[in-house]
């Protein structure tokens, strides 16, 4: 469809209306309209598999599902049901389900490199029980943070440290400082710089580039040798790398590591594992000051347990991980020979793990472009891709991924218009999307 004739109007009536009642209009900001060229945010009506349909009735192939939580698909039959059959069986109660028990054992038999586990329902908490957990056990105060990764938690510790930190008290961002990842080097110079006061280092274990062999590892010898707890954020990489993580791919345990996302399918549930010293600290069975680790109300939610569960059966039975690899891998070689073929090869860049795949959208100069991207985004939704990324779920087919290539080349088509008229204003339609975090709106 030409971009031209692609309207939203039920989708942009619901877009008012949320505004008028959610603040930013969405729950995540990175579901926000404002990352979305002007008037084209779809709203969503349902999604199955690899699909959504918008309240307008146009069905997409979509990319980075629920923020790349649902990596089976949409209301994928295994996990729904398991899902099911316990709300029929109650949700919660006064004291623990044996399924907390069951979800337990599946994890920690998923995920051997950690020995104790505890659920909550985001990944912000967890993550905030690991800097937590880490302070207690080393008496020490500081936070050090990969500053190379967008986003470790909502709390205080991290926000702060961004353009969005309006509320948060600067002796609290005094207390998290941040490294470069892959630079061994600076992480040691840092740790020297503030001996003894980092209670604890924390990065996604791999982002858009793959670790250089021996970082990982180094890092766990810093770790030990300045007396820190390593902590490795698994949000994205827990099970998107391998059934057990980067940390099983890699082979590098750290000492606590958070996962969520994937694991639940969609479902509400995150987990906090790690060693067992640590972890207990947050427990009954020790004689140190208590931890208040993790409590929360809905953390043991039964569905979302069952949910889990049958995500980390459904990806060791079938072969999930390797399946997601293959398909970013075809559709990673699609989209590039597509741009190549428009002559936006070098603008139209995909990167990352194949299971994880981001695209950049540059400019004349070959600088990241929100204007650009804002073109590019306009071009996919006209051709029924709804794509912040390219992050595949393992619902694709070939055919998904073929009007995926298709849309690909017929936007790369206009972006080398634009490219030639060096201005990408008069396909933009309006505002260009902008960066989640920024100082106003």
């Amino acid at each position: 469809m030409p971009v031209d004739d692609f309207q939203l109007p039920k989708s942009r009536a619901a877009n008012e209306r949320l505004h008028a009642l959610i603040p930013g209009g969405a729950h995540t900001y990175a579901k926000g309209d404002d990352q979305y060229p002007e008037h084209l945010a779809p709203v969503i009506s349902h999604g199955r598999g690899a699909h959504v349909w918008d309240v307008d009735g146009n069905r997409y192939v979509e990319y980075g599902s629920g923020l790349r939580a649902v990596s089976l698909g949409h209301a994928h039959p295994r996990v729904t049901e398991a899902a099911r059959r316990e709300l029929e069986r109650g949700a919660n109660f006064a004291r623990p389900s044996i399924l907390e028990l069951e979800a337990a054992e599946r994890f920690l038999a998923t995920v051997p490199t950690a020995e104790m586990v505890k659920f909550a329902k985001n990944g912000s908490d967890v993550t905030t029980a690991a800097v937590r957990l880490a302070r207690a056990a080393t008496g020490r105060a500081k936070v050090a943070v990969c500053a190379d990764q967008p986003f470790f938690s909502t709390d205080d510790w991290f926000i702060g440290t961004t353009p969005m930190g309006a509320g948060i008290p600067a002796a609290i961002t005094d207390l998290t400082v941040s490294f470069p990842y892959g630079d061994l080097a600076a992480t040691e110079e840092l740790l020297t710089r503030h001996r003894g006061e980092i209670a604890c280092l924390i990065l996604e274990p791999a982002g858009h580039s793959e670790p250089a062999p021996g970082y990982l590892a180094g890092m766990r010898e810093l770790a030990d040798r300045h007396g820190c707890v390593l902590v490795f954020d698994e949000m994205i990489t827990g099970l998107r790398w391998s059934e057990a993580g980067a940390q099983g791919l890699y082979g590098v345990v750290p000492d606590l590591s958070t996962f969520g996302k994937a694991l639940g399918n969609g479902f509400a549930v995150s987990a906090l594992a790690g060693r067992r010293d640590l972890m207990e600290r947050g427990g009954l069975r020790h004689a140190e000051d208590r931890v208040f680790l993790l409590s929360t109300t809905h953390g043991a939610e039964t569905h979302s347990l069952a949910a889990a569960m049958a995500v980390q059966t459904t990806y060791v039975e079938e072969g999930i991980a390797a399946r997601l690899h293959a398909l970013g891998e075809r559709l990673a070689a699609g989209v590039r020979e597509a741009s190549a073929g428009m002559g936006t090869g070098e603008h139209v860049v995909v990167r990352g793990r194949a299971s994880n795949l981001v695209f950049a959208t540059l400019d004349e100069q070959g600088r990241p472009s929100q204007e650009y991207r804002t073109l590019f985004m306009r071009q996919l939704l006209a051709g029924g891709v709804l794509a912040p990324s390219f992050v595949v779920s393992s619902a694709l087919d070939d055919a998904d991924i073929a009007q995926t290539v298709d849309a690909v080349a017929a936007a790369c088509a206009v972006y080398r218009k634009a490219l030639d008229a060096g201005d990408p204003t008069p396909w933009l339609g309006g505002r260009p999307v902008k960066p989640v975090f920024r100082r106003r709106a």
